[in-house]
């Protein structure tokens, strides 16, 4: 694992989970195209306010597919600044804890990954008695783009809410 500030727990490979997200300050950058067509143009808009602002790396970021939408957690040091300069494109937001269901992967970062994953972890939330899919499932990606596929570590998170009985 690198030496980030974590901003929640990695769901472990292969593993499918429900787990508590906590609260947390993001910056946020969105584009018009799906997220497997514009991810570099999003992830530098994010590397280029945390750069600008000398904000620390953290893991991991997170991706809405459609529209293409990338997440950046600040650092707990960095939440509180009041003095963030942000370029265009890019906002910054307090997210209240949350539930997911979680599926960990180990491998590349692909739409194919993506898919037969998220396939899974719908197969697996249908078997849970006391959860319900509340929200459109999104990508967590915990490694630079340039590890080696086949050490990188993701996860996909579907928002959950308990079911009523």
């Amino acid at each position: 694992m690198q030496a980030y500030e974590s901003a929640y727990r990695m769901t472990a490979a292969g593993i499918c989970e429900i787990k508590t997200l906590p609260a947390g300050v993001i910056l946020r950058t969105s584009a018009r195209g799906d997220y497997f067509e514009e991810n570099n143009g999003l992830f530098m808009r994010l590397f280029q306010a945390i750069n600008q602002n000398k904000v620390p790396m953290t893991v991991p970021v997170e991706a809405r597919m459609k529209p293409g939408t990338m997440v950046f957690y600040l650092d707990t040091g960095s939440a509180g600044r009041e003095n963030l300069q942000l370029p265009k494109g890019v906002s910054r937001q307090v997210l209240p804890e949350r539930m997911v269901a979680s599926i960990g992967i180990r491998g590349g970062y692909s739409r194919e990954s993506y898919e037969q994953n998220l396939a899974k972890l719908r197969e697996w939330l249908k078997t849970q008695p006391l959860w319900r899919a509340a929200g459109e499932p999104y990508g967590v990606y915990w490694n630079s783009p340039f590890m080696v596929p086949f050490l990188k570590r993701s996860e996909i998170h579907i928002p959950v809410l308990k079911k009523n009985k």
